[in-house]
C-alpha cells in the first residue's frame, strides 16, 4: 500500500506534459523560422530568434519546475500500529497493524498468564517534528 501511494503521487499530469511539448515544439518552430530568415537577411530575424529563446526557456522552466514539485509533493503514509492487552495480567504488545484488525477482537492466549488476548486500539503514529510546543499561561 505504501508504494502504490509513493507512485500515484509521484505522476505528473498529462495536461502539464502535453502543454511543456507544444511550447518546446512552438519554439524550436521559431527559431527554424529565425534561421530560414538569417539565411535570406531578412530583419525580422532577431523576433523570431527572440521569440524561440524565450519559449525554449520558458518550457525548461516548466519542466524543472513541475520535478522539483513532484519531489515535494510525494505522501508518505506513518505506519499504523495495534496495541494488544491481556485482559488478565495487562500484559501489552505494540505490533504493526495487519489487514483483519479491528477494536476488541480477541486473539490468541497471553503467554504469561494464559489469559485472552485482545486488540485495545488501532492507530497511526504521527510525527511530531515540524509543530512546535505551545504553552498557554
Amino acid at each position: 500500500m505504501n508504494d502504490e501511494t509513493d507512485t500515484t503521487a509521484r505522476k505528473i499530469s498529462s495536461i502539464v506534459i502535453i502543454v511543456i511539448i507544444v511550447a518546446l515544439a512552438l519554439s524550436l518552430s521559431a527559431l527554424y523560422q529565425a534561421y530560414d530568415l538569417f539565411i535570406n537577411e531578412d530583419p525580422t530575424m532577431g523576433l523570431w530568434l527572440l521569440i524561440g529563446f524565450i519559449g525554449l526557456a520558458l518550457s525548461t522552466y516548466m519542466l524543472l519546475q513541475t520535478r522539483s514539485r513532484m519531489k515535494r509533493f510525494t505522501l508518505k503514509t506513518p505506519p499504523i500500529t495495534t496495541t494488544i492487552i491481556c485482559s488478565k495480567c495487562g500484559f501489552k504488545n505494540v505490533r504493526n497493524f495487519e489487514r483483519g484488525d479491528y477494536i476488541l477482537k480477541k486473539l490468541d492466549s497471553c503467554s504469561k498468564c494464559k489469559g485472552t488476548l485482545m486488540i485495545s486500539a488501532i492507530y497511526r503514529k504521527v510525527d511530531e517534528k515540524g509543530k512546535e510546543l505551545k504553552i498557554f499561561s
